[in-house]
């Protein structure tokens, strides 16, 4: 089979196993001293968003600020100091390839039963200690094994498999940025829509320029205090708050995934405090999404998020004012069904990621006629 062809087929998770970064290849696990230009830096490119300063080249992409001297490698692990400019290795070499249902990322108001061309690279700017992506997330393009595939071969290969959209998605596409951002205007240029599955901590100025070619985003609020975040994640609350406000303002449609976890953050006044949050803030109709939690890469001491807690997250979710609200990874439940907020009648019915009824009109509940909120075609 034709190589383009077999990555962007859907068992492109095997095409991955076969393509490595030229870096490792050529036997080279640094980057110290390569010359910029060379034939090795075929999968990098020049940061968009970064400052030269008195004590190095510091990142501006995300809050972590990393300030950089010559030869040093950010906390995300795939944006590197050369000679006083900021590069990403992240561009063009995704280390993961697949065709998902929309539903997957979760987007239950976007779009439904259609397919993302989904990709990731290594790293990111967390770390999370329930991650369940860690083999690529906590490390760095040079450490995994990726295919080559570039901003205009993403969305050409987006376009053979018929997929409506491209998902950047599984690492965390901040980290990516550049490789993101120059994939979504190609993509957007040729009809496809980009969706941005992310943590949120991102800065403002390249979210703004992020969000002129992103149609959908969802965004992991991972909890709701500063210490949740500091501890569980190693990052901060308020940038991610100020993230989903910059979406809304910027008109990208939005949900939000809140994983829930025991004596994490299962705690039902924080969750409640969330909840108010976000409906004051005007994202009372954006789908919020409590995701069951298993145990994973450093709480494995943990048992899953019980059914109990589950339910009266989404009851507290409800009665503070949310309109859509859906329970993720538990398998026989109806708690992924969209309700009508009028008539409480179910008008999209799902099972796992198949959508097995649509009961939505013209974006209108077929029974009352009554709005429901979203991007259905």
């Amino acid at each position: 089979m034709e190589r383009r062809r077999f990555i962007a087929s859907g068992i492109a998770a095997a095409a991955c196993l076969l393509c490595r970064n030229e870096i490792l290849l050529a036997g080279i696990n640094t980057l110290t001293d390569l010359p910029v230009g060379s034939p090795l830096w075929k999968w990098s490119h020049e940061a968009y968003h970064y400052k030269v300063t008195a004590r190095g080249v510091e990142c501006t992409n995300c809050p972590n600020q990393c300030t950089l001297k010559r030869m040093e490698t950010s906390k995300c692990r795939n944006r590197i100091n050369v000679k006083d400019k900021l590069y990403s290795i992240a561009y063009g070499n995704p280390c993961a390839v697949h065709i998902d249902p929309i539903e997957k990322k979760p987007f239950f108001h976007f779009l439904p039963a259609t397919s993302a061309f989904s990709i990731a690279t290594a790293g990111c700017n967390f770390a999370c200690l329930n991650c369940q992506n860690w083999e690529i997330s906590q490390k760095s393009p040079r450490e995994t094994q990726n295919a080559d595939l570039m901003p205009a071969s993403v969305a050409e290969a987006c376009i053979n498999n018929n997929c409506k959209s491209i998902a950047y998605t599984y690492g965390e596409p901040t980290v990516f940025y550049e490789y993101v951002y120059d994939t979504a205007r190609i993509a957007r240029a040729n009809g496809i829509k980009n969706v941005y599955k992310s943590n949120g901590y991102i800065n403002e100025p390249p979210l703004r320029m992020l969000c002129k070619y992103i149609d959908a985003a969802n965004i992991d609020l991972k909890g709701f205090t500063e210490n949740t975040y500091l501890k569980l994640n190693s990052g901060k609350l308020a940038p991610v708050l100020r993230t989903l406000q910059v979406l809304k303002e910027e008109g990208v449609w939005l949900e939000i995934t809140n994983l829930v976890i025991p004596s994490w953050t299962d705690d039902m006044k924080t969750i409640r405090d969330m909840c108010k949050w976000l409906v004051a803030n005007k994202l009372d109709e954006c789908p919020l999404h409590f995701s069951r939690f298993s145990p994973l890469y450093k709480l494995t001491q943990l048992p899953a998020t019980p059914l109990l807690t589950l339910q009266r997250a989404r009851d507290t979710a409800l009665n503070a004012g949310m309109k859509y609200v859906y329970v993720g990874n538990l398998p026989g439940s109806n708690m992924e069904n969209t309700i009508c907020p009028k008539c409480n009648k179910t008008v999209m019915e799902r099972k796992g990621f198949r959508v097995i009824q649509n009961n939505i009109l013209n974006g209108k509940c077929k029974f009352c006629g009554e709005r429901i909120a979203g991007v259905w075609s």
